[in-house]
């Protein structure tokens, strides 16, 4: 594809990033530099008019960044904040949740789904996943509902969304809200429904890790509700409106307008970044297929109801080898991560909820297994043929008594 070729042209005349060279060439789980590159005089420019405008906050770019979200998610309202964990926090707080209530997440997660809860005295109730998708598994919900349950947060993990349907069922016979995490998932689909719209609320984060990264923390809520709208927008500016006048005891969670102005830019590259990310991930199934790969290496599953968008590509390594071979692959140049080695219900910090080793049994197959490989928009047919033989040899390789 001449879309492939370019990408292929323009990284070979990137340098080694592996001190001491290596053959083949190293590859990172992320280079953001890639992007950055390609955007940096836009960048520069964006960045310079909000400098000379002296709009640091609440600026025209921020109000653009928001319009744009709105629509990208198909929703009325879009309210920018300082980090994905502040938008989590503050749909908890503008939906009244607090000491007492229970909230359902899942623990195969980042910290922030189930902190967010905990911060406000009100209980994370955790529930097991699907072990296809790493998502939230709807029929183990209805048994974790009590008198006490508010909402359920489901996380669209790796950039595929839950089983909303399902969950949506539920939510409505137990008029439970739903708030989403939509943390690595902007862009992505549940049938036609885009994620972010299925939800009172949903939250979005913008971390520079995340398809559309910014340069530092930056976060967005997404809703229909135009009265929750205004709450959101209330509790993430101290509870204050207007200036010094305070009706709830809200934080201090803004977006920059530096910020706001670098996502506009790459945003009009998103859906082109989401295609890249496609074909990177049909590429690996190709590869994997033809180095006979299948009965060694579970590779993701795809809900035929959704539209993935592949913030991560992640393999289950099954039989205690996991650890093993990401030790091996980084040896060889290759970078991989494990997103998430401990479930937050054996977390420390949560050991007063009651949870033990065997109480969610997928969330805790998935986490010694899972290992996530690089999938970013500019990585190279070669770099991704080099990852797959670096894997075939870190299969076959005798594992060591320490690992």
């Amino acid at each position: 594809m001449n879309q492939g070729s370019n990408r292929n042209a323009r990284a070979s005349q990137l340098p080694n990033q592996r001190s001491g060279g290596h053959s083949p060439p190293y590859v990172p789980l992320l280079d953001v530099n890639r992007a950055t590159v390609e955007l940096r005089e836009e960048l520069l420019a964006a960045v310079t008019r909000v400098i000379d405008s002296g709009r640091f906050l609440h600026g025209p770019d921020v109000a653009e960044l928001e319009q744009s979200i709105a629509t990208l998610c198909g929703v009325k309202h879009a309210v920018a904040c300082a980090s994905g964990s502040d938008a989590l926090l503050l749909a908890l707080m503008a939906l009244d949740i607090g000491d007492g209530d229970e909230v359902i997440v899942p623990s195969f997660t980042f910290f922030a789904t189930a902190s967010a809860v905990w911060r406000l005295g009100a209980r994370p109730v955790f529930v097991d996943i699907e072990p296809g998708t790493f998502n939230l598994d709807a029929n183990r919900i209805e048994e974790a509902v009590t008198p006490l349950t508010r909402a359920i947060i489901p996380v669209h993990l790796y950039g595929q969304c839950a089983d909303m349907d399902a969950i949506g069922v539920i939510a409505q016979q137990h008029g439970l809200h739903i708030i989403e995490d939509a943390a690595q998932a902007i862009g992505a689909k549940f049938k036609s429904w885009p994620a972010g719209s299925m939800s009172a609320v949903s939250c979005l984060s913008f971390y520079p890790t995340k398809n559309l990264g910014a340069m530092g923390d930056a976060g967005m809520l997404t809703t229909h509700d135009s009265a929750l709208a205004d709450r959101l927008r209330l509790f993430a500016g101290h509870g204050m409106n207007p200036r010094y006048y305070h009706h709830v005891v809200g934080i201090n969670s803004r977006l920059d307008s530096i910020q706001a102005a670098v996502l506009n830019v790459k945003l009009a590259r998103l859906e082109e970044w989401t295609a890249q990310r496609a074909e990177n991930a049909s590429r690996y199934g190709e590869l994997f297929r033809a180095a006979g790969l299948e009965g060694q290496v579970v590779l993701p599953q795809v809900d035929p109801r959704c539209h993935h968008v592949w913030n991560q590509y992640t393999v289950r390594i099954a039989g205690g080898r996991r650890d093993a071979v990401k030790a091996q692959l980084a040896a060889a140049g290759v970078g991989s991560e494990i997103y998430y080695p401990v479930p937050l219900h054996l977390q420390k910090c949560f050991h007063t909820l009651g949870y033990g080793p065997g109480s969610l049994p997928q969330t805790e197959k998935a986490a010694r297994d899972v290992l996530s490989l690089p999938i970013f928009p500019e990585i190279t047919a070669v770099e991704q043929e080099s990852v797959v033989a670096r894997l075939a040899e870190a299969m076959v390789a005798p594992v060591s008594k320490a690992a």
